[in-house]
Order: C-alpha cells, then sequence, then structure tokens
C-alpha cells in the first residue's frame, strides 16, 4: 500500500528537505544573489570570493561576458559594452535622458519610439530583457554551484517606483535566465525585512534607497511580524549614475576639454566615478588620466565642491521623502529610524542630509550593498516553503499610483488608489450611455489627475455583445486584480448576459524620467483646478445625456404635445447646446433645470401613455394571475 505523506500549507513535505531558492538584487551598479542558510541570510560569492556582481555585459562577436570581466571592456569597446541596462527596461528611446550622448547604437523597437528601446551590438540588436538575463544566468549559475543543486525559486527585487512596464520586463528576464521567479519585490521593503527580523525592529521606520540607477523611499511600520509599507515614493531615473554624470561633466569643464570619442567619454566617466567613491573617506580626489586623443586630464577635486555640484541632486531625494511622509501623514519625529541601502548613500552629503532631515543618525549596520539580496533571500526562502519556528511574518506592500479607468467626458475613475496594500482586487459597475449600444470601449489609466489627457494611458480592449438596451439598462462589471508584484489585469462582465472581456497590461514601454514624480507633484499643484475641471466635465456629459433622451422623446412622441410646448421645448434644447460648449458650470446646471421643467408634463403624458398600452385587451383577472 502506496502511503502519502502530507504537508501543512508552504511547508516542505519532510523536515530534512530544504527547496533551495534565493534572493537576487538586480542592481543598476552592481548585482547580488543570496541564500537562507542554518537561518541566516547570505550572500554568495563567486571563485574569487567576491560577492558584487558588476552589472556589465559585454557582447564579442557571437559570445557574451558578464561581470567583471566584461566591466574591464567599457573602456576599450564601449559600443558593445553595456552599462546600466536597468535604466533601459521597459522604458522607450523618449524616455532616457541623454541618450545622444550615450556610446550605444540604439534601435526605436517596430512599434516605434514607444516601444522598448533595443541596442545593436556585435551579437545582433539585444533588448534590455535579454541583456539583463545575462547577468541573471552569471547568478543563476553561481547560486547553484555554491548550493550544490538547481533552484526551486528565487525573488527578485525592482525599485518601488518601477512601473508595470519596468516591473513586467524585469520578470520576463528572469524566466530568460531560467529562474522560476517566485515575486517582485520592491527594494525598500526588502531592505526592511533584512532590518526587521536581523535587529528585532518595530516601529515606524524610513527605508532610503539610492542605488546607481534608482532612487525609493518607503516609509513602513514593522510590528509582531507585521511588514507594512504606509507610502512609497522615489524617483525611478535618479541614482549614483547621475552623480557621476555631473563629476564628469565638471571635469570637462576644468579641464577645458574638446567633444570627446566614445571611448575617451567612457574612460573619463569611469575615473568620474572612481572619484566620486575615493571622496567618501578623502576630502579631495586626484584625476589623472591621458585620453586616446592626446589630451593630458590633471585635475583635484574637492569635497566641498563635489557637494555644492550634485546639490540639486541630493534635494530631489529629499522633497520625494518628505511627499511620502505627508501621504503616511507622519512628521519626521514619528521616525524611529532610517535605514539606508544601495551604494550611493556612502557619499557624506547623502548621509549628512538625511541625517540633518530626520534629526537622527541614519542606520548603517548593515552592508547597504547587500541588504537587499539579503531581505530578498528571506522572503524567498519563506515563499519556497522553507518556513521555520518563529517565520509567522507578513509582508503587506502598497502600489505607488493609483489605477483606474476612463468614463464620458475624458474623466479619470480610480478603482484603485495609489498607496493600496498589495494583493488587492477592486470591481465596480459602470452602464451605457447611449441607447442600443452594443459594445464598451474599457481605457485603463493611471495617475493621480482628474482627467484622462493628465494620466498615463495603460491599456485599451473592447466589450462587446452587449444586449441592446435603453441608455443606463446594462451593468458592466469592470474587475480589477493587482497581484504581489505589482501587475495588472482588467476584466469587464456584462451581468446579464455574461459576456466578458480582460487584458493582462502589459504596455511596451515605461515613464519617462519625470513623469512619476510629476503625477503626484501635479496632483497636489492642480488639486482645485481639476476638481473644477471634473464638475464642469460631468456636468457636460450630464446634460448630452438629457438632450439625447429629449431627442428621442420628441421623434418618437411629440403628438403629445401642442405648438406652444414643443416650441417651449425646442427653446430649451437651443439653450441647453448654447451654454454646452462653454466653462460655466452654473449655466449648464440652469439651462438642464429649465429644459427639465419644460419636459415635466411631456414625460408624464409619455408614462401614462405606455401604461395604456400595457394594459390595452387584458381584464382583472389575467392581471391578477
Amino acid at each position: 500500500m502506496a502511503l502519502l505523506q502530507i504537508s501543512e500549507p508552504g511547508e516542505s513535505t519532510a523536515p530534512h528537505e530544504h527547496r533551495l531558492a534565493v534572493g537576487i538584487d538586480l542592481g543598476t551598479t552592481n548585482s547580488l544573489v543570496a541564500t537562507v542558510r542554518s537561518g541566516m541570510a547570505v550572500v554568495l560569492s563567486d571563485a574569487l570570493g567576491r560577492p558584487l556582481l558588476p552589472s556589465v555585459v559585454s557582447y564579442r562577436g557571437a559570445g557574451v561576458v558578464v561581470g567583471h570581466e566584461a566591466q574591464a571592456q567599457q573602456s576599450v569597446d564601449p559600443k558593445n559594452t553595456i552599462v546600466s541596462v536597468k535604466r533601459f527596461m521597459g522604458r522607450g528611446l523618449r524616455d532616457i535622458a541623454h541618450f545622444e550622448s550615450m556610446p550605444y547604437d540604439f534601435v526605436a523597437a517596430e512599434a516605434g519610439a514607444e516601444g522598448m528601446v533595443r541596442l545593436r551590438t556585435s551579437a545582433g540588436v539585444k533588448s534590455p530583457v535579454e541583456i539583463s538575463a545575462e547577468i541573471l544566468k552569471v547568478l543563476r549559475a553561481r547560486a547553484e554551484a555554491a548550493l550544490g543543486g538547481p533552484l526551486s525559486g528565487a525573488v527578485i527585487t525592482v525599485p518601488a517606483y518601477f512601473d508595470d512596464a519596468q516591473r513586467q520586463a524585469t520578470k520576463d528576464a528572469g524566466r530568460l535566465a531560467g529562474l522560476n521567479v517566485l515575486r517582485l519585490l520592491n527594494e525598500p521593503t526588502a531592505a526592511a525585512i533584512a532590518y526587521g527580523l536581523d535587529n528585532g525592529a518595530e516601529g515606524i521606520y524610513a527605508v532610503y534607497d539610492l542605488g546607481g540607477g534608482t532612487f525609493d523611499i518607503s516609509i513602513l511600520r514593522l510590528s509582531k511580524g507585521i511588514f507594512e509599507v504606509l507610502a512609497t515614493g522615489g524617483d525611478s531615473a535618479l541614482g549614483g549614475d547621475d552623480f557621476d554624470q555631473r563629476v564628469f561633466c565638471w571635469i570637462i569643464e576644468a579641464a577645458g576639454l574638446a567633444p570627446l570619442s566614445a571611448q575617451d567619454a567612457r574612460v573619463l566617466l569611469t575615473r568620474a566615478r572612481e572619484a566620486k567613491e575615493f571622496l567618501t573617506s578623502h576630502g579631495e580626489a586626484p584625476i589623472t588620466v591621458r585620453l586616446a586623443s592626446g589630451e593630458y586630464v590633471d585635475v583635484k577635486l574637492s569635497s566641498t565642491v563635489f557637494a555644492e555640484i550634485t546639490k540639486t541632486l541630493v534635494q530631489k531625494t529629499l522633497s520625494a521623502t518628505k511627499r511620502a511622509l505627508r501621504d503616511a501623514g507622519l512628521g519626521t519625529d514619528e521616525v524611529k529610524g532610517v535605514v539606508m541601502v544601495g551604494g550611493a548613500t556612502r557619499m557624506p552629503q547623502i548621509q549628512h542630509a538625511v541625517g540633518e532631515l530626520f534629526g537622527q543618525e541614519p542606520l548603517n549596520n548593515l552592508d547597504p550593498d547587500k541588504v537587499v539580496a539579503l531581505g530578498a533571500a528571506t522572503q524567498a526562502n519563506l515563499l519556497a516553503g522553507n518556513r521555520a519556528a518563529g517565520d509567522d511574518w507578513l509582508l503587506l506592500d502598497v502600489i505607488p499610483l493609483s489605477l483606474g479607468l476612463e468614463t464620458m467626458g475624458g474623466l479619470t475613475e480610480k478603482l484603485i488608489p495609489r498607496n493600496s496594500t498589495l494583493p488587492i482586487a477592486r470591481a465596480q459597475e459602470f452602464t451605457t450611455f447611449k441607447d442600443g449600444q452594443t459594445a464598451m470601449m474599457i481605457h485603463v489609466v493611471q495617475g493621480e489627475r482628474e482627467l484622462v489627457a493628465d494620466c498615463r494611458s495603460l491599456a485599451r480592449f473592447e466589450l462587446r455583445g452587449i444586449p441592446p438596451m435603453v441608455a443606463g439598462a446594462a451593468r458592466i462589471r469592470v474587475s480589477f486584480q493587482v497581484d504581489a508584484d505589482g501587475l495588472l489585469s482588467v476584466a469587464a462582465r456584462e451581468q446579464t448576459t455574461g459576456v466578458e472581456a480582460r487584458v493582462e497590461v502589459k504596455p511596451s514601454y515605461g515613464l519617462s524620467d519625470d513623469e512619476i514624480a510629476g503625477m503626484l507633484k501635479d496632483s497636489f499643484t492642480h488639486a482645485s483646478q481639476d476638481a473644477f475641471r471634473r464638475a464642469l466635465r460631468e456636468a457636460q456629459v450630464e446634460a448630452q445625456r438629457l438632450l439625447e433622451a429629449t431627442r428621442s422623446a420628441l421623434n418618437e412622441d411629440a403628438a403629445l404635445l401642442s405648438a406652444a410646448e414643443r416650441a417651449l421645448i425646442d427653446d430649451g434644447i437651443i439653450g441647453l447646446e448654447a451654454v454646452l460648449v462653454g466653462d460655466e458650470r452654473h449655466a449648464i446646471d440652469e439651462a438642464m433645470a429649465k429644459l427639465n421643467l419644460a419636459t415635466a408634463d411631456f414625460a408624464a403624458r409619455r408614462m401614462n401613455q405606455s401604461v395604456q398600452r400595457a394594459l390595452s385587451g387584458r381584464n382583472i383577472a389575467e392581471m391578477e394571475s
């Protein structure tokens, strides 16, 4: 007789069976892989003991090298050596700032400038997804060699402010690398997991995450094993690379250099990064290099000058931090600790600015380069089913921007507000606008503004097969579902027939550099203006509905009116049409009231006529039965 072994949900089928799962920090500058060993999260190093894998991919003919070996090629062959590919994930050519000055041969997608950008290399045209997959393949091989077997799954981290396109691109890269992606985890949340579990922290914490290419700020409440994200903010196009760029520009100006070749630009950018890192522990950084053009650079950058030329970048991170605190309804004095994540947080001006804002020294007791991978490994271990005693904790992440759809008049109807806890599902019923309408266009949007024109379009799809009814009679239920990875699916269903349409929202490109932060900023600065415009649009839509209903009634039953009554209604229609194109809401309301008054007796007569037609030829006995 065969025996079946039963286990609790999420637990291993045998006490000795430990599923091999890893957490991966797919970073802009460096990437890492970590796992849980003997109950402790540890970063896995390569054969030479190096924990960090430079996020650099170099194509050599038909071959490819990744990491340290590729990094050595960036000054020799900049066109075929891709650095900071994370900045291109899920983004169109128009979204990439200063792409003209980059050494790469960019190729717009077949869909045009709005498709995800690709890069032409000696190994062919490559997408950011394919390039990122090469990095993930190396990390996967490192983990399998260290753990002695194939992986059962991986958690990959992403910036909290990555939009749907960027998240989907990251997940696709994981799959292309042969990984079973258990979940995408927000980087600040991963850091909070590492700090919360290792230090037993409780209370309100801010996670300040400045990496090579992205900045995130998250406000979390840690309490008795629950990690609740209260608010999140940041900039998906701001990171250590931008500080390097400021130093690069300063060197060109200070040395009086002429326009540079791609090779010289890459060499100088590398020196700029080295100078930035040197200034972490020194007051002055010498920059000397002989360029291929023959020009010799010999300048010194002081920490004071470095702080001055990067002042606006630091301020951008502080502005996003203050917005996140406002969203959470908290003051800086209510924050128990500030967790610093990302190698770029080592810069003294960052440490000083954050400490000054919160009135306390930031927490740096975990390596800022490793903390995200450690938290991801802890989450991966749990999702793989390696639950140990005391592992009873819950992760509650949030969605960074509101999701909704377009209604008549170009208005945004928000179904899922920003900072809602994930995963989440919401549904709402809508109806038709015109008599006999048999189809409905569903337009999914993302943003905080009241008008669709001020939000970002995510997807469009049609629901067909709606039974022809009078306007307002149909019932269409639209459902939004956002999974734990922050990926959205939308479904629309007509309630009487069951006809349904759905879409997995996979936009082909991401938001531009300033769009995400701009969406939130605009929602505050234009709040009163948006409220006025929304009220005006709603009045205009209602007026159009009244005009259509009145015209339809006149076409069917104009014989019920006298000449004087018809003239009065016609005057009401003309008056409403005249004010409908303006921006005076009260005038529209008054014209609607006048037309409603003029048609009141007409509506009553039509109702009586309908009742008489329904009862005609029937006796009392038939009606009682």
